[in-house]
């Protein structure tokens, strides 16, 4: 049993880091509204900052061209990392042993050291300042860890509920979406989300391969920067414009994240 005054000092210690981790998301909103151009704080709210730095940026144009690759790459991995999971960890695969460590070693090559090359071939295909180029790239960079993710779930589900559906005829792709995928539930959630964070946060790839009005959310908010370097106020707006999708989806799946990530704990 724990007692009251260890609870009370968990209580305080939990507070203070709190306030110590939320001290500088405080500050950066309050640059945000604020009216002064260095960002200090004032009880003055300019919510205008906003508008200008919605407007200033183009960011309806650049936030757009975002969704559509985030939203193609989320699909696309989410639905291979699923399949390739339930292969290795409900079905089998001939020569697993070499290919699972094959597919992993897809999460150890940077993209620094590969975007010299790749983007030489991608050229020779036309898919340079094309939008599918880069969801296929992001799509192939996200699939290693997806297919790790979903193996490590699928793997979690008891043996015995495949066996009673093959026995009563159903077959692998019949197990994948009516029984397999509706149990593991929280870890797509989290994948989702993990997939839609690691794609509308890069600023590389997409700096690289994009130009003019392909031009994605990071990449227009560092040329707004560019621009508007002495004026702080409006850069933590438009960086606050920039996150909030993310912010939103996590506020959205917030409990469904948790549960994914401690999703396995409990095993047959």
């Amino acid at each position: 049993m724990t007692s009251r005054s260890e609870k009370t000092w968990n209580y305080i210690i939990l507070t203070v880091m709190a306030l110590i981790v939320l001290w500088p998301v405080g500050t950066f909103v309050a640059a945000a509204v604020s009216p002064d151009r260095a960002g200090r704080p004032s009880t003055d709210l300019q919510w205008g900052n906003f508008a200008t730095a919605w407007q200033q940026a183009e960011f309806a144009q650049s936030m757009t061209v975002s969704l559509i690759i985030t939203a193609s790459v989320v699909v696309l991995s989410v639905l291979l990392a699923l399949m390739g999971g339930y292969a290795f960890g409900v079905l089998g695969v001939l020569g697993e042993k070499f290919l699972f460590p094959l597919i992993l070693l897809g999460m150890m090559i940077s993209l620094e050291v590969i975007i010299v090359p790749l983007y030489y071939q991608f050229r020779s295909l036309g898919l340079t300042d094309n939008l599918l180029g880069v969801i296929l790239i992001h799509t192939a960079m996200g699939v290693p860890f997806g297919v790790f993710w979903m193996r490590a779930a699928f793997r979690t589900l008891p043996r015995a509920v495949f066996e009673s559906a093959e026995l009563d005829g159903a077959g692998a792709f019949r197990m994948l979406w009516s029984i397999a995928a509706p149990n593991i539930m929280p870890a797509v959630y989290t994948l989702i989300l993990l997939n839609f964070m690691w794609t509308w946060n890069d600023y590389f790839l997409s700096l690289v391969f994009l130009h003019g009005d392909n031009q994605t959310a990071t990449v227009a908010l560092g040329v707004f920067q560019g621009k508007y370097v002495t004026q702080v106020n409006l850069m933590a707006a438009g960086g606050l414009i920039v996150a909030a999708p993310v912010l939103i989806l996590y506020v959205i799946f917030q409990r469904k994240f948790i549960s994914g990530m401690l999703a396995g704990a409990i095993k047959e």
